[in-house]
């Protein structure tokens, strides 16, 4: 028998200001499975995320189920589910270690209090360790979290996630504002990560599809608050979808290294 679903979006809608952000949006994802997000801006990526982390609610109709329930503990899911965007950089206390930073996301919270520093163990300095060097932030550990670059504050981010040792992770656009090296240099080391046995499911949000890695086998696509499609990567992710989703239409898409790379203007 199956396992219940990770996560299961059942016919979800959300409003705000009058405004209807989503729209009827079913979807399934199970553990091991990696997803790509894909949607151009305004598409509902985030708010989608919002409500899979509980801090928002469907307010305009459907259900979302995660292991199973319909209703959970607040506390626990954040525990189970690791958010990682650019805009909770802000949460974290500019002067603190980035270590501290990672060791903070043990108890789920933003900053780590004295209190939950006296509740530290010699396994989670362990684990955290373990998060440093497996995202090479070992030479930037002891910094002030407010001094690192973008590329380094959501490396950081990232291990802070993992450090509760969740179900499941959600990376907002890990790589927006990344230089071209740094961006590769992520990606790269993300690969590696969640091709590992004992890697949770990931959700990855972006605009580019050049930025889904093989182990992203599935694929879902918002466009105006609805899924326009939701499958196996390998079978959705062609020029015709970028057209009709970013109204503008790529000369050709070619693999390389197991990606898919647009080739815009070629004239050939």
């Amino acid at each position: 028998m199956a396992s219940e679903p990770l996560l299961e979006f059942r016919e979800v809608s959300y409003e705000a200001t009058g405004c209807k952000i989503l729209d009827r949006v079913s979807w399934t994802l199970r553990s091991n499975e990696h997803w790509a997000l894909l949607g151009p801006n305004g598409s509902g990526k985030t708010t989608l995320l919002r409500l899979a982390t509980g801090f928002i609610w469907p307010n305009a109709g459907g259900s979302i189920w995660r292991c199973g329930r319909a209703c959970t503990d607040l506390r626990l899911l954040r525990r189970s589910i690791g958010w990682v965007a650019h805009h909770l950089t802000k949460l974290v206390p500019p002067h603190e270690r980035a270590i501290d930073t990672v060791l903070s996301g043990r108890f789920a919270q933003w900053g780590l209090r004295s209190a939950a520093r006296s509740r530290l163990t010699s396994e989670d300095y362990l684990r955290a360790a373990s998060q440093v060097e497996q995202l090479a932030i070992g030479p930037i550990q002891d910094r002030h979290f407010g001094h690192l670059s973008q590329g380094e504050q959501q490396r950081v981010l990232i291990a802070r996630a993992r450090m509760a040792d969740p179900l499941l992770i959600l990376l907002d656009e890990p790589c927006a504002g990344l230089d071209p090296g740094a961006r590769e240099r992520l990606l790269e080391d993300l690969h590696v990560w969640m091709t590992s046995p004992q890697a949770p499911s990931v959700v990855f949000v972006t605009h580019h599809v050049e930025e889904i890695l093989p182990p992203m086998e599935y694929t879902m696509v918002l466009n105006n608050g609805q899924v326009e499609c939701s499958d196996l990567t390998k079978k959705i992710v062609n020029a015709k979808l970028l057209s009709e989703v970013f109204q503008t239409t790529p000369n050709r898409i070619e693999m390389g290294g197991g990606r898919y790379w647009p080739i815009w203007g070629d004239h050939k």
